[in-house]
């Protein structure tokens, strides 16, 4: 019989995951030394490398290739043990692991946040921000619960679930204050300046501005949206943001913020999940709750 530890399984999914003893180690919140020995001991307990290891980065053998997806596979299932048990009683407490994309988590999540653990005392919120792809990988890796994004992500093995819908403002600089608002096709004739590529806002923004193939030369990236408003301020160009956004970043910058007219470019914004998580009912609920924040955000900073 083989001999290895549950333990052991995850220290191998981190290094597989991250490439990098260090960074693995950090994750597990153990010391690099300890690592390596427990990798080394799976090995032996294996009877072959799962990595080839290089000055600075290692890589997993092709025996690890095909074992990482097995153990993923199986710390999932472990982890769902413990969400059986979550589930089955009558308020959700304990860990929840949220993800939340960049152009939603600075501005809802402190209200999410605080409704949260209003509404469920002893939960334990795990965020983690990142790009839409990132989460959803995260999601079928058993990583995350959750996570806040923009529909739709049409995966099958997902449950998606609308929360409300949002309209995007065109920020230009002060002195344009007044001025009428350009259409799409105008737009397209203009500095527009937008996130770099990876974020589902950026490929939202240039869809209703018919960009989806050729891009005009005069289109610039940044890497937040607080950087895309600093640029207009300084009189670079011009930018779409989400309407939530707005109070927050536009607050220390001279720019003025006016609306499209009517079909106004939207996003939807919802939550997603494993269509197999035990959590499926209260996470169903915590989705009223976030829905509930966004309401009432909404409500209080219409422009």
């Amino acid at each position: 019989m083989i001999n290895f530890t549950l333990k052991q399984l995850r220290y191998f999914e981190a290094l597989a995951r991250y490439g990098h003893f260090g960074r693995a180690a950090d994750a597990c919140a153990i010391s690099q030394p300890a690592l390596s020995v427990q990798i080394k001991e799976l090995e032996q307990a294996l009877g072959t490398e799962l990595f080839e290891r290089g000055a600075r980065q290692v890589r997993l053998s092709s025996f690890g290739e095909v074992l990482a997806q097995r153990v993923r596979d199986i710390l999932r299932s472990v982890d769902e043990i413990g969400d059986l048990a979550r589930a089955s009683q009558d308020r959700l407490a304990g860990r929840l692991r949220i993800g939340v994309i960049p152009t939603v988590a600075p501005y809802l999540l402190p209200r999410i946040i605080g409704n949260l653990t209003r509404v469920y005392e002893g939960l334990d919120i795990n965020v983690r921000e990142t790009l839409t792809s990132k989460l959803v990988q995260d999601l079928l890796e058993g990583r995350l619960d959750t996570a806040i994004v923009a529909l739709p992500i049409s995966e099958p093995s997902l449950t998606e679930v609308a929360l409300f819908e949002e309209n995007f403002v065109l920020v230009r600089s002060d002195e344009d204050e007044g001025k009428p608002v350009p259409g799409r096709e105008r737009l397209r004739e203009m500095r527009l300046l937008l996130l770099e590529e990876g974020h589902c806002f950026r490929d939202q923004a240039l869809s209703f501005c018919n960009m989806r193939s050729a891009l005009p030369r005069e289109l610039l990236d940044g890497s937040s949206l607080s950087t895309l408003v600093q640029m207009v301020s300084a009189g670079i160009g011009v930018t779409l943001i989400p309407e939530m956004a707005v109070p927050v970043e536009t607050r220390s910058a001279s720019v003025s913020v006016a609306r499209f007219e009517n079909p106004q470019p939207s996003r939807t914004i919802g939550m997603i999940w494993r269509k197999t998580s035990p959590l499926a009912k209260q996470l169903l609920q915590i989705s009223e709750v976030v829905r509930q924040s966004a309401g009432t955000m909404q409500a209080s900073s219409e422009i």
